[in-house]
């Protein structure tokens, strides 16, 4: 009788084959901003992203860039089938005794009690980093394994429009702050039109640009993104969110129905009526949605929201999902006003105002529309401006829509 016995090292081997299997297959030609933006020596950073955005494409690049094939640093995902039956924190362990001193961990949600080892190993480990990605649907900031006062947690969103023309199109152009935008946003568009186009761009970009899997064929890029979809919403809402599978469907009508609409004000009660569910469960549904980065909502007052306060406007997360989405022709305010919501709220404040259509940081006031909008809706009211769609450059408080696409 033979007996085989396998070393620790030997299991610790096939973790690093793969990686070096990773490593040499990642390709820096593109890189998105936030690699540069990242503290990547901190000890423990975790990244939250919708699925397709890049994140596993962002770590191996940094670990391509500052590592390569170093023994320092390892990539692992969490849904590999090795950690069916080998536990994290006795990789960790292996790691270690080593040498190694970057941990890149991807798809944490994949494994059962994730957040609590990764807290045993940062607070045993103390001179290890650790990077981990997860869907944002996940409970990052799990209170019971307290990664709160540990882990630096950042949003990672899809690609700007600026990225998608360097992705696409191999333009290279710098972003701008709002402030600067706001400012010199005549100067700055006039540069960037006198270089391309960028409306011969724009309008595809907002069809199939958002996500870097970016393929010529509109219909298989389209068909990829509704899958993604689909994942998120019949398998990751029940299984994450105790989601009850008989209620699918009303979902996916929802989705529809905002995918239909002109900027979406919400009559709860009658959406509820009309999708066959109860008011508080549509808003738990919405709110559901908003968390996976499948919708974005719009309220009053940026703080305090109640779970079940109703939102004054809901939208899709970004104009792709829309086109995926929508069998006809989208409504072009719908469209507009999702792009402009999409490319801010990450790093703003994004409110509903009284008048206009966004108020940004509690100071600036945007009104949205096409080439001939006046400001009239805004006329009179300190730091407001008008977003065109169809011009290059602007005048005075009217600035082009595409140019919001320049902050990241």
């Amino acid at each position: 009788m033979y007996i085989c016995i396998v070393s620790k090292f030997s299991t610790m081997q096939i973790l690093i084959e793969k990686h070096n299997t990773y490593i040499n297959k990642t390709t820096l030609d593109f890189q998105r901003s936030i690699i540069n933006e990242l503290p990547w020596n901190e000890r423990l950073i975790g990244i939250k992203g919708s699925r397709g955005v890049g994140k596993t494409t962002l770590l191996l690049q940094y670990i391509k860039k500052n590592y390569n094939l170093s023994s320092k640093a390892l990539y692992i995902s969490l849904d590999d089938i090795y950690f069916s039956e080998n536990k994290l924190i006795n990789t960790v362990d292996d790691f270690v005794k080593q040498g190694g001193a970057h941990l890149f961990i991807d798809e944490v949600h994949k494994y059962t009690n994730w957040a609590v080892e990764i807290k045993n190993i940062y607070d045993y480990y103390t001179d290890l980093k650790i990077v981990f990605t997860g869907a944002s649907l996940l409970e990052i900031l799990n209170s019971r394994a307290d990664l709160s006062r540990r882990a630096l947690i950042y949003q990672m969103q899809g690609l700007s429009f600026r990225e998608y023309l360097q992705l696409k199109h191999n333009h290279h152009f710098t972003s701008f702050s709002l402030e600067s935008i706001i400012t010199n946003h005549i100067d700055i568009s006039a540069s960037i039109s006198s270089k391309i186009k960028p409306l011969q761009y724009f309008s595809e970009y907002l069809k199939c640009g958002y996500y870097p899997f970016y393929n010529d064929d509109i219909g298989i890029y389209q068909k990829r993104l509704s899958e993604i979809i689909n994942m998120i919403i019949e398998i990751e809402l029940p299984l994450l969110r105790n989601v009850d599978v008989s209620k699918i469907n009303k979902i996916k009508q929802l989705l529809y129905i905002i995918s239909q609409a002109v900027p979406f004000k919400p009559n709860i009660s009658k959406l509820s009526d009309k999708i066959g569910i109860t008011r508080n469960t549509l808003i738990e549904y919405i709110k559901h949605l908003n968390d996976v980065n499948i919708l974005n909502t719009l309220n009053k007052n940026y703080f305090g929201v109640s779970l079940l306060q109703k939102p004054e406007k809901i939208y899709l997360e970004n104009t792709n999902i829309t086109y995926a989405l929508s069998n006809s022709a989208s409504n072009i305010g719908n469209i507009r006003e999702t792009f402009f919501l999409n490319q801010l709220h990450h790093h703003h404040k994004v409110t509903y105002p009284n008048q206009g259509d966004f108020l940004i940081d509690n100071t600036f006031l945007f009104e949205i529309g096409g080439k001939n909008k006046t400001n009239q809706q805004i006329k009179n009211i300190e730091n407001s401006y008008i977003v065109s769609d169809g011009i290059e450059i602007g005048s005075h408080n009217k600035i082009p829509l595409w140019l919001f696409g320049f902050l990241y």
